[in-house]
């Protein structure tokens, strides 16, 4: 690891309890910042409500550190939407942002809308299919934007089991996995460790000291999110990584440990076609000029023996969004 890196490790990495919400609070209110928190859902009816409920429970009606709370529906087909109004977000359909821009399926192309909808000085990202959930997922990743004025974007970390019946990641010693089917602490998912770890290291060792850098909690200045692009697909997480690191440099970056993320985990052929979409999305930063073919195959066994599965990896990007004239103009406003 770089020397660079072992410094940051140790000025720009925290715990959630290190600042207290009283503490968040009082600057909050001395350099009036507000916070909005975005939740990206598509068929999360299971899971929506307990984080909404949370969120608005404890950092809004019990300490007012979240200003906003938006749930931006990408197409469900469940009750996603009616849950998460019910329990107290406003709730945007994807479609409904930018309607003259036909959307592009994706997590990114959500999270990029949702700043035409939102309009806190801070904006925090959670995922919606998270369990168990913790409000220091939000405050924790938001402290540090509203305590140090040089902190640009922050990232929770966390342990992350594969079982959520085994939140301590020590797997069933006794069980047919040997232990090993309980993430260890520290470790992040498989596209993570088999994907994103080694494209950091090796291209970007600068930010080789994030221990989660595919996770989908953070939080982020609006005057930095406005000036990135966003890739529309699963390669969002590390394109703003990346991306947050060239515009405004390592120490402006932050990450915070919230303790355990248990959610639904993908079967590994989801997971094949994720780790397309963030490998494109490293090339395309990489270099312009030779570029990949944006197709992955995958295979079936069929009656006749396997059969070629082909499906297309994500390459759209938005552009940064201060250059479309709906945000510049309702941000004046």
């Amino acid at each position: 690891m770089l020397e660079e890196v072992e410094r940051w490790l140790t000025r720009r990495s925290w715990s959630a309890a290190d600042r207290t919400l009283d503490r968040l609070l009082v600057a909050k209110a001395a350099r009036g910042t507000t916070v909005s928190v975005v939740l990206p859902a598509l068929d999360e009816e299971a899971t929506v409500g307990a984080i909404v409920s949370v969120i608005r429970r404890e950092l809004m009606e019990r300490a007012p550190l979240v200003d906003e709370l938006v749930v931006i529906d990408s197409g469900s087909t469940d009750r996603t939407a009616e849950v998460a109004a019910a329990a107290g977000a406003r709730v945007v359909h994807r479609d409904a942002i930018l309607p003259r821009l036909p959307a592009l399926p994706g997590k990114g192309e959500v999270l990029w809308r949702s700043l035409l909808v939102t309009s806190g000085d801070v904006v925090c990202f959670v995922d919606a299919d998270l369990r168990r959930f913790s409000a220091d997922f939000v405050s924790g990743t938001v402290g540090p934007l509203l305590t140090d004025a040089d902190v640009q974007f922050v990232k929770a970390m966390y342990d992350r089991p594969l079982r959520e019946d085994d939140p301590d990641g020590e797997g069933d010693p006794d069980g047919e996995d040997g232990g090993m089917n309980g993430a260890v602490g520290g470790q992040g998912g498989r596209v993570t460790e088999l994907v994103a770890r080694p494209l950091l290291n090796l291209h970007w060792p600068r930010l080789a000291g994030f221990v989660q850098p595919l996770g989908g909690e953070y939080a982020a200045r609006r005057s930095l999110l406005e000036r990135l692009p966003f890739p529309v697909g699963y390669g969002v997480e590390l394109g703003l990584l990346v991306d947050a690191l060239h515009t405004v440099g390592l120490d402006a970056l932050g990450q915070v440990d919230v303790g355990v993320r248990l959610h639904r985990h993908q079967d590994d052929r989801a997971l094949g076609r994720m780790a397309a979409a963030i490998y494109r999305t490293a090339q395309l930063r990489l270099s312009r000029a030779h570029l990949v073919r944006p197709e992955l195959t995958q295979f079936d066994r069929g009656e006749n023996g396997f059969v070629p599965r082909t499906y297309s990896v994500d390459t759209e990007e938005r552009p940064p969004i201060r250059e479309i004239a709906e945000y510049t103009s309702g941000r004046a406003a």
